[in-house]
């Protein structure tokens, strides 16, 4: 397990340098703070000035040598836009962002769960039926669409919760349940068709016929059984909520995470705190995947880890 892990965290090193280095080739290609920092009447000579400022007047192999020397002391500069270390910001921001994420998720995983055996019990039956109908309605919804009809509804209506911020409890709730429905969905169809395999196997017909409690099947060894596909759909949406999914609902919710800081720093070309933060969100994923592996080896003791 050990051998593994480090294995697993050699090759996550090779993925967020490769990740890293990437970006920072494509926003040297394609931005230019210079253009937006300063303001439109601005003289050749002020442009000149800031770009020395910046070190972006340098060649780019230089500024990459640089780069590497900050990546190495996990410092990416000063933001361009908050004029404070990037690094330091993403430490703010990321805190929040995970808080969104493992709630949202994290209600999903804890729903689908029932809601998938109840419908994998009886295919073909109104449970089953109505989980699926709902399922496909939560999986065709887009997400920003969801979230303004939340806010329509509970905040602009019923006036029951309030439209954005992270002041109270109260706050994240629309944002939570708009991460998680869509997640929800999936993962309900997941549980549904891995008991349906489970509960179709010899191993569940021999211990009920034995007398075993069918609750007790059900819920210890044929759940078990179906472990592993429904903790990778959880791994997985965790990553799509930390990596992608979270710039939409913080947007919708001025929720003042990782997300939506991306995309203010794209809005105003601010390299080095994008730097950061693809750095950081990718570092994120890799452990995300490591303790997802961890958990496979708990669920099933056979499985040995390559």
């Amino acid at each position: 397990m050990g051998r593994y892990i480090l294995k697993r965290i050699w090759h996550g090193a090779v993925v967020i340098f490769g990740v890293t280095v990437i970006v920072f080739v494509v926003t040297r290609m394609v931005g230019d703070p210079v253009k937006v920092m300063l303001p439109l009447e601005a003289t050749a000579e002020q442009r000149a000035a800031f770009e020395r400022q910046l070190g972006l007047d340098r060649p780019i192999p230089v500024q990459f040598a640089d780069f590497l020397a900050g990546l190495a002391r996990l410092d990416f500069g000063e933001s361009l836009w908050q004029h404070r270390p990037a690094m330091e910001i993403v430490l703010e921001k990321l805190p929040l962002t995970l808080h969104l994420a493992f709630l949202g998720i994290g209600l999903a995983c804890v729903l689908s769960i029932p809601l998938g055996i109840i419908a994998a019990l009886r295919p073909g039956g109104i449970s089953d039926r109505l989980t699926v109908f709902f399922s496909l309605i939560g999986l065709s919804i887009p997400q920003f669409w969801l979230g303004l009809l939340l806010i329509v509804v509970f905040a602009v209506q019923l006036k029951w919760l309030p439209t954005s911020g992270i002041a109270t409890p109260a706050h994240m709730i629309m944002p939570a349940v708009t991460l998680a429905l869509p997640a929800l969905a999936r993962m309900v169809m997941i549980v549904r068709s891995a008991m349906i395999d489970e509960l179709n196997r010899q191993y569940v017909k021999t211990a009920t016929a034995k007398g075993l409690p069918f609750r007790r099947v059900v819920g210890v060894h044929a759940l078990r059984n179906a472990g592993l596909p429904v903790v990778t759909l959880c791994g997985w949406e965790l990553i799509r909520a930390v990596a992608g999914y979270s710039v939409v609902v913080e947007t919708v919710f001025a929720w003042p995470g990782l997300g939506l800081t991306a995309i203010q720093a794209i809005e105003r070309e601010d390299l080095i705190l994008l730097q950061a933060i693809v750095f950081t969100v990718a570092v994120t994923v890799v452990l995300i995947n490591i303790a997802m592996d961890v958990v496979y080896t708990i669920i099933d003791p056979r499985l040995k880890l390559a």
